[in-house]
């Protein structure tokens, strides 16, 4: 098995966790009361994130790895791992808002209003690079901006209208 191989197996195994986290952190919201906003574009980005893991196997998975770029990569997951713990189980990978609730304003997000999503941006474009594939860097950081601005704009609508729905005096 090739470095390349190896980094993708991770990153693969990874993403599959993530999504077994958000179903289970989904279900849970749900169950109290959460609603899932703006879902017809989520086809769309599971499509692009899909595309960029598939294409970087199919012409990375020999490729040497470039080690600076690479030390980039594994200093966004401890961003990611930063967000997960503050979002804790309201992280998914859908918007679902469960009304009354208050915007978390710690950890990264008393910086950022979607730091996960610069944390994606900045996934899509830098592992690529690790593995020495410049154009589809591009290519798919192009196609992570345009989802992601639909994405943005859905779910800054969607938290905005649950904060104007909280009762007065709630956290």
């Amino acid at each position: 098995m090739t470095a390349a191989e190896i980094i993708l197996a991770a990153v693969t195994l990874q993403r599959a966790a993530e999504l077994v986290l958000s179903r289970h952190n989904t279900r849970k919201l749900m169950a109290r009361g959460a609603i899932e906003v703006a879902p017809g574009h989520y086809p769309l980005i599971v499509a692009v994130h899909a595309a960029w893991l598939i294409s970087l196997w199919v012409f990375g998975r020999q490729q040497p790895v470039d080690l600076v770029a690479l030390g980039g990569y594994f200093i966004l997951q401890g961003f990611r791992v930063w967000i997960l713990r503050t979002l804790g189980s309201r992280w998914t990978t859908r918007i679902i808002v469960l009304p009354g609730q208050s915007l978390v304003m710690a950890g990264p997000y008393r910086f950022l209003s979607h730091p996960n999503y610069a944390v994606v941006a900045g996934e899509i474009a830098v592992l690529p690079l690790a593995l020495n594939l410049p154009l589809l860097a591009v290519v798919f950081t192009i196609l992570n901006a345009a989802v992601l601005a639909i994405r943005i704009r859905a779910e800054n609508r969607a938290l905005a209208a649950s904060c104007d729905t909280m009762m007065p005096g709630t956290p």
